[in-house]
């Protein structure tokens, strides 16, 4: 029979749990780690299972400790915001000093669990925390350059992979980490436009031209058309071994001119029913796009 302090220990854990979740920002972290690992497939000569855990153990901490240190700087902000109100500092479910300590261990963790990789992959998990917190961060309520800032460390993960599995940084990572680059902008300014009223309670400047605008969506498709570029550019054989063929070049060129019909569906109605599209047709879009390269890569009789 269980005794009621029992139920309410589960209890207790379950919601420090719960807040550990939300402080990390649990399923970012997780898309973020799913991307180092299609990084790393697309590097790796031979796939090392043990190299695969330590890559996302390190990736975890490294972004969890981020948007931790986040959550610490602006939480002031986050109290007067709907979507980030209850998170557990401004809730006062958890102290700044818990937070600190986590955030803390986090990053130590991460580092040490990169670096056992290579220095290199450690050195920019690294950098993408500085960027993060002590650029992107307090840039936020400065100027929308914020995300172009911020576009930097949300990058670093596809081509950190590539990294974790040669030690090496060339053509190759470079090229996935363009990808991911230009793709942040659309997806961002789409989550932006979406919740524009909300941010701007926190202060926070994250639409490029201030307003909900053409000026906004014409740059939402610039940078859609510039992603889908890049993301094919593989097929030309100008990236060293990154290599597409030329049946996975046409489905990642497929499903990027999908996510351009939708930014011009922004563009045609510039409601939030629009913005909220895309931001969904993005999220699909870098995933089944990491999917497709990693398939590619291993020749399946899809391809």
């Amino acid at each position: 029979m269980k005794t009621a302090t029992g139920e309410i220990k589960k209890s207790n854990w379950s919601l420090v749990f719960a807040d550990f979740k939300e402080l990390t920002k649990v399923r970012l972290a997780v898309s973020v780690v799913f991307s180092s690992i299609a990084g790393y497939f697309l590097g790796a000569y031979e796939v090392s299972l043990f190299s695969i855990l330590l890559l996302a153990f390190g990736g975890y901490c490294m972004v969890g400790a981020s948007n931790a240190y986040n959550q610490i700087i602006e939480k002031d902000l986050d109290a007067l915001m709907d979507r980030t109100r209850n998170r557990p500092i401004p809730a006062g479910r958890m102290s700044v000093n818990t937070a600190l300590t986590i955030a803390i261990v986090l990053t130590v963790l991460g580092v040490f669990a990169l670096y056992f990789l290579n220095p290199q992959t450690a050195l920019f998990g690294a950098i993408s925390i500085f960027l993060y917190t002590s650029v992107y961060t307090p840039l936020k309520t400065k100027t929308p350059l914020a995300v172009f800032v911020g576009a930097i460390p949300g990058a670093i993960p596809f081509m950190l992979g590539w990294v974790a599995a040669t030690n090496d940084f060339g053509i190759e990572p470079g090229t996935l980490f363009m990808i991911q680059f230009f793709w942040q902008f659309p997806h961002f300014w789409a989550l932006g436009w979406m919740l524009d009223d909300d941010y701007k309670k926190g202060g926070f400047k994250m639409l490029p031209t201030g307003r909900k605008d053409t000026g906004t969506i014409l740059q939402i498709i610039l940078y859609t058309i510039w992603m889908i570029v890049i993301s094919i550019m593989p097929v030309f054989g100008f990236t060293g071994r990154l290599q597409l063929s030329v049946t996975a070049a046409i489905v990642v060129f497929v499903m990027g001119f999908a996510m351009l019909v939708f930014a011009f569906g922004l563009y045609g109605k510039r409601d939030n029913k629009s913005a909220r599209k895309l931001m969904l047709a993005s999220v699909i879009y870098i995933t089944l796009m990491q999917i497709v390269f990693v398939v590619d890569k291993f020749g399946t009789t899809l391809f």
